[in-house]
C-alpha cells in the first residue's frame, strides 16, 4: 500500500522536528510548512492525507487556515487535526465548527497522536470519503461537487482521466506496484491543477477513474500537461527492458504474443 501523506503546519522547530522524526519512522511522506499560508500552498500542491494544524502561527492563526481549507473544492475533504496549547472548550468548539476532526492539546503523547491520525485517515476511507490508494475524494463528495456546480450554473468541463494499461500492469508487478502507480497519477493531476487550475477546480477517483471538475476557460493545456508529465514520470515504475521495449511482453515466443504499451492517459470530456 502506498505510504500515506501528511502535512504538518507547525511553526515551533522543537514541535516539527518531533513530528518530523516520528511519524518518518512509521513510514509516513512527510511535508512540513512553517506558517500558514505556505500551509494552505502545501495543501494545495501535495494533497495530503491528512493534515496537522497549529493553531498558533506567525501569520495567521490556524482557525484562518482551515477555513481556507474547507472553503477551496482541491482541500475541502482533507481531513485535520488541531495542534494546540489552548484547551478551553470555546477553541475545540470553534475548531469542530469549521470542520476539523479532532483537536489536540499540547503537549501531547505522540502514540496518541499516531493512533489518532491513523484513525481519521481509516475513518474517511471507511466511510467512503477518501479512496484509499490517492487520498482523493470519492463516492458521494464526488456528486455533491457536481450538484454545487449545476446549482450556482458556474461554468465548469467535467474531465474523466483513465488509466489505459493499468490493469495489465497490475497482472505483471503485483497490486502493490499498482496501487504506487495509481498514487503517482493522482499526484501528477493534483499538481497540474494547482499550478494551471482554479482554487475552486477539485478532482476525485471512481471506478479508477480521475474525475476533474475544472473552471479553466480551455482545459486543452491542463490536459497536456497531464499526460506530459505522466507519460515521463511513469517509467521508473517499469523495469528499464520493458521502457526499452515500448511496454509489456505478455505471452512471449508464442502466436499471441503482444506489445501492451506503457501506461497512459486517456481523457474523456
Amino acid at each position: 500500500m502506498s505510504r500515506k501523506r501528511l502535512l504538518i503546519i507547525e511553526d515551533d522547530p522543537d514541535v516539527a522536528e518531533l513530528l518530523l522524526v516520528y511519524f518518518g519512522a512509521y513510514q509516513y511522506d512527510i511535508v512540513h510548512a512553517d506558517s500558514g499560508r505556505a500551509g494552505v500552498e502545501l495543501a494545495r500542491a501535495r494533497f495530503p492525507h491528512l493534515i496537522l494544524l497549529d493553531v498558533m502561527l506567525p501569520d495567521m492563526d490556524g482557525y484562518d487556515v482551515c477555513g481556507a481549507l474547507r472553503a477551496a473544492s482541491l482541500t475541502r475533504y482533507i481531513p485535520i487535526i488541531f495542534l494546540t496549547q489552548r484547551d478551553e472548550r470555546a477553541n475545540r468548539v470553534k475548531g469542530l465548527e469549521l470542520g476539523a476532526d479532532d483537536y489536540i492539546t499540547k503537549p501531547f503523547n505522540v502514540d496518541e497522536l499516531r493512533l489518532r491520525v491513523q484513525t481519521s485517515i481509516s475513518r474517511a476511507t471507511r466511510e467512503s470519503l477518501h479512496e484509499p490508494r490517492s487520498g482523493l475524494p470519492t463516492g458521494a463528495l464526488i456528486t455533491d461537487e457536481i450538484n454545487a456546480r449545476k446549482r450556482s450554473e458556474s461554468p465548469y468541463h467535467r474531465l474523466v482521466f483513465k488509466l489505459d494499461n493499468f490493469s495489465a500492469y497490475g497482472d505483471v508487478y503485483g497490486f502493490m506496484a499498482a496501487n504506487d502507480v495509481f498514487a503517482f497519477a493522482a499526484r501528477t493531476i493534483q499538481t497540474a491543477i494547482s499550478t494551471m487550475g482554479t482554487a475552486q477546480d477539485f478532482v476525485g477517483v471512481r471506478d479508477d477513474h480521475f474525475i476533474v471538475l475544472t473552471h479553466v476557460t480551455d482545459p486543452t493545456a491542463l490536459i497536456s500537461r497531464v499526460r506530459s508529465d505522466f507519460q515521463q514520470g511513469v517509467q521508473p515504475f517499469y523495469h528499464f527492458e520493458d521502457v526499452e521495449q515500448g511496454g509489456l511482453v505478455l505471452n512471449v515466443g508464442t502466436d499471441s504474443e503482444q506489445i501492451i504499451p506503457l501506461m497512459d492517459f486517456r481523457v474523456e470530456a
